[in-house]
C-alpha cells in the first residue's frame, strides 16, 4: 500500500475544517445520535516507555474505525518540546483499509475542549461570566476558547504554578478583548466555570471555596491516583463522567473518594451522552463537577469529520 497517497490532515487543516465551534457541535451530534455507547466502548492501552507513556486508542462509530497512537512525554517541557505528540489513522469499518493520517496532538487538543464545552454547554449557568483556568498549557488556551464559545465569558483569571506564565497567558487571553488576569487558587471562590488542565497529582484547590452555582471541569489526568480537585468538591458536586467504565478505572478524582469511602459508585449522577441527551437534571443549588479522561470516540468523531470535509464525502 502507498501510504504517501493518503490523505494528511495536519494541525492547520484540522482547524481550518473543523473549528471549535464545530468540533464541540459534532460531539454533541454524535451523542444524540446514539452512534456511540459505553457499552461498545474499547478501553485504551497504555503502556509505560521510560520517558513516558504510549496510547493506543481504538474505536468505531459507523463507516468509520480509527486509532490513535499517542505519546505522552512530560520531561518534554524543560526542553521546549510539545509534552504530547502522535499520529492518528482514520480507517474503513468495513474494510480497514486506512483513508487518512492526522496529527494527533492536534487532534487531542481539539476534541478535549470540544467535549468540555459540551458539557459546559449543558451545566454551567446561562450568565456564566467568570471563568477560572489552572494551567498555561496548550489545552487550557484551547479550553479558553470552547468555554468561550458557550457561554458569555468576560472576566478569565489564570491560576499557575509559574507566576511569569500565568501573566504571559492572561495577555493572551486578554488580546481577543477578554479582561484576564493572574491570580491565586483562592479565586475559585468567585468564579462561574473553572477549568482545571494541569499534570497536578494533588488537589489545585479546597473544594469547599467553589460556589453553589459554579461548574468544574477537570481534563488534566487519566491515571487512577492523580488528582485535580479534592474530595470535598467531588462529595458535595453533581459528579458527571464520560463513561462510568472509564471514570471508575482512570479518573483518580473519582476513584480515591471512592476508595477512601467518602462517596459510593451511586454518586455519579450520569455520564456525557445522558447530560447532552437531556436525561440528566442537576441540583442549581449544587456545583456541577464534570470529569474527563479523554476517550477514543471523541478522536474518531472529529477525525471522520475532518475527512468527510476534506473528501466531501
Amino acid at each position: 500500500m502507498d501510504l504517501t497517497s493518503l490523505p494528511l490532515i495536519d494541525a492547520a487543516e484540522l482547524e481550518r475544517l473543523v473549528p471549535m465551534r464545530r468540533a464541540i457541535a459534532v460531539v454533541e451530534e454524535t451523542l444524540r445520535s446514539g452512534a456511540w455507547s459505553p457499552q461498545g466502548d474499547i478501553p485504551r492501552t497504555v503502556a509505560e516507555v521510560g520517558a513516558g507513556q504510549l496510547l493506543f486508542m481504538p474505536a468505531r462509530l459507523g463507516r468509520y474505525a480509527g486509532v490513535k497512537l499517542a505519546a505522552l512525554a512530560p520531561g518534554n517541557a524543560e526542553l521546549g518540546l510539545p509534552r504530547i505528540s502522535g499520529l492518528y489513522v482514520l480507517l474503513d469499518a468495513g474494510t480497514l483499509l486506512p483513508l487518512a493520517l492526522l496529527d494527533a496532538a492536534a487532534l487531542t487538543s481539539l476534541r478535549t475542549p470540544a467535549v468540555s464545552a459540551a458539557a459546559v454547554r449543558a451545566l454551567a449557568v446561562p450568565d456564566a461570566a467568570h471563568l477560572v483556568v489552572f494551567g498555561t498549557g496548550p489545552q487550557a488556551l484551547r479550553h479558553v476558547e470552547a468555554v468561550r464559545a458557550v457561554r458569555p465569558i468576560s472576566r478569565i483569571s489564570v491560576v499557575a504554578r509559574h507566576a511569569g506564565r500565568g501573566q504571559a497567558f492572561a495577555a493572551r487571553c486578554a488580546q481577543a478583548g477578554t479582561d484576564a488576569a493572574a491570580a491565586g487558587a483562592g479565586v475559585v471562590a468567585d468564579a462561574d466555570i473553572v477549568v482545571c488542565c494541569t499534570t497536578s497529582r494533588e488537589p489545585l484547590f479546597p473544594g469547599r471555596l467553589v460556589p453553589g452555582h459554579a461548574t468544574v471541569v477537570a481534563v488534566g489526568s487519566h491515571e487512577p491516583d492523580a488528582r485535580e480537585v479534592d474530595t470535598e468538591l467531588v462529595r458535595r458536586s453533581t459528579l458527571v463522567v464520560e463513561s462510568r467504565a472509564a471514570a471508575l478505572a482512570e479518573a483518580g478524582d473519582v476513584i480515591v473518594p471512592l476508595r477512601a469511602g467518602a462517596v459510593s459508585a451511586a454518586h455519579i449522577a450520569g455520564d456525557l451522552a445522558d447530560l447532552v441527551t437531556g436525561r440528566l437534571v442537576h441540583d442549581p443549588a449544587r456545583p456541577r463537577l464534570f470529569k474527563s479522561v479523554g476517550m477514543a470516540w471523541e478522536d474518531l468523531a472529529v477525525a471522520a469529520a475532518a475527512y468527510g470535509l476534506a473528501t466531501g464525502s
